[in-house]
């Protein structure tokens, strides 16, 4: 009689999970529904973030030694919504010609990407990006649930990538993005591993780190890592 009862009550288990797998599997989004959040994320970040400063840590680290850099320069950075970013050095040190050839010129570039008319094609959104989800499901990055989606550049930039953007699972938002840049700075260096990861400040996704390795035939390897902080948020009234 015992066994008959546990057996009855082990089909009725199996049973109640057969019945509850539609279900489940109802709740995974799709990936048009991934993507969709991904870029409903971005339109609300354009939408309610109206500036912001922060202070950002350069350093150029060269060959294999990524202890001691060779170059390093702290920024402070201002954006305003429908003006761009503009940056004030604070300090500096190092190689001088890695500073202007290197340093000076990222910041420059980043200046240029960052105007109206250009930021929007550095969006990470499906009209920059063909986007494909990955499968595994969901992934724990940094503590939070994340999807993985294979994502190619529509056009070939500097800033632009092909590689793996890892989003969270629910809101949509960017923690990470990895992969090599759709074009190389200049002629003489190969294309650039690129890296960048982001915190969730205040409902926004700011970047927090980031890393670019590159090889040229006059500096050989090259790595170089940013360090975002001390962020200070304007945004609309209306943001969650």
């Amino acid at each position: 009689m015992a066994f008959r009862r546990e057996f009855r009550v082990a089909r009725g288990v199996v049973v109640l999970v057969l019945l509850c797998a539609p279900v489940l599997r109802a709740q995974e989004p799709s990936a048009a529904q991934v993507i969709a959040r991904i870029d409903a994320a971005v339109q609300y970040r354009y939408e309610h973030v109206l500036g912001f400063t922060d202070i950002e840590h350069y350093a150029v680290f060269r060959g294999q030694d990524e202890t001691h850099p060779v170059a390093e320069m702290t920024v402070k950075t201002t954006y305003r919504k429908g003006v761009g970013k503009s940056y004030e050095v604070l300090k500096e040190s190092g190689s001088v010609l890695l500073l202007k050839l290197g340093l000076h010129p990222l910041l420059d570039n980043e200046r240029e990407v960052n105007l109206p008319g250009n930021v929007e094609q550095s969006w990470f959104n499906s009209a920059n990006y063909a986007m494909e989800l990955k499968p595994g499901g969901v992934q724990r990055i940094d503590g939070r649930d994340c999807y993985a989606l294979a994502v190619r550049a529509r056009r070939k930039a500097t800033n632009a990538i092909d590689g793996t953007l890892w989003v969270e699972a629910q809101s949509g938002m960017i923690v990470r993005l990895d992969g090599v840049a759709t074009k190389s700075p200049s002629p003489l260096t190969g294309a650039s591993h690129m890296m960048r990861e982001y915190m969730n400040l205040n409902g926004f996704p700011m970047a927090a780190h980031a890393r670019a390795e590159s090889t040229s035939l006059l500096l050989g390897r090259t790595v170089v890592t940013i360090d975002y902080g001390s962020y200070q948020i304007e945004a609309t009234a209306g943001a969650r």
